[in-house]
């Protein structure tokens, strides 16, 4: 069964979160959030708490397959200034494992050094980022290397399905995306 980590901050994007947890569940994927600190109830940017399973300082590189980071600003911003997820980050890109962040998230990706040539992201958070490569709306995902990114909560459920595709193969991919109605995803 494939592995992903879920890092959650305070302040994070819980559309984005919500969504592409459900829908790695949904394929049968491993999914493990984690909090930041030993406070495991971690509370979204709309005040909705969800619960972590672990601190994020007690997993390995070697122990998940991917990491994915959902957005919003003092989400993003916390996961960008965490010694723990930045490690994890470019261990994961050192070893060419996989790596995926939404919204504000690929912002997080940056100050790792981790973010590839193409990228997208929230509309704005480029000029944060201040990188050439952004491919704006022109896509709903963008897949570089080993980084996908994604723009904001409107595309988490087709971010969620291309991550199911990269990990449980195409026909896995269609069969979800048809179970979820989810026809306007590419």
């Amino acid at each position: 069964m494939s592995r992903v980590l879920v890092p959650l901050a305070k302040g994070f994007e819980e559309i984005e979160a919500v969504t592409i947890i459900d829908v790695l569940r949904r394929a049968e994927v491993e999914v493990i959030v984690a909090s930041l600190n030993s406070n495991m109830s971690v509370t979204g940017s709309h005040k909705i708490t969800l619960q972590a399973d672990l601190e994020i300082q007690s997993i390995s590189s070697d122990e998940i397959e991917m990491i994915i980071l959902p957005g919003g600003w003092e989400g993003t911003y916390a996961l960008a200034d965490d010694e723990n997820v930045q490690r994890l980050l470019r261990e994961m890109d050192t070893k060419g494992k996989n790596i995926a962040a939404i919204c504000a998230a690929p912002f997080a990706l940056n100050k790792a050094g981790v973010l590839k040539d193409k990228y997208t992201c929230y509309p704005s958070v480029e000029e944060e980022i201040k990188k050439d490569g952004y491919m704006g709306d022109a896509t709903m995902v963008v897949e570089d290397q080993n980084v996908l990114t994604s723009r904001g909560p409107a595309t988490a459920l087709c971010f969620g399905l291309e991550i199911v595709k990269k990990l449980k193969g195409q026909e896995r991919y269609m069969a979800l995306k048809e179970a979820l109605l989810a026809t306007y995803c590419k």
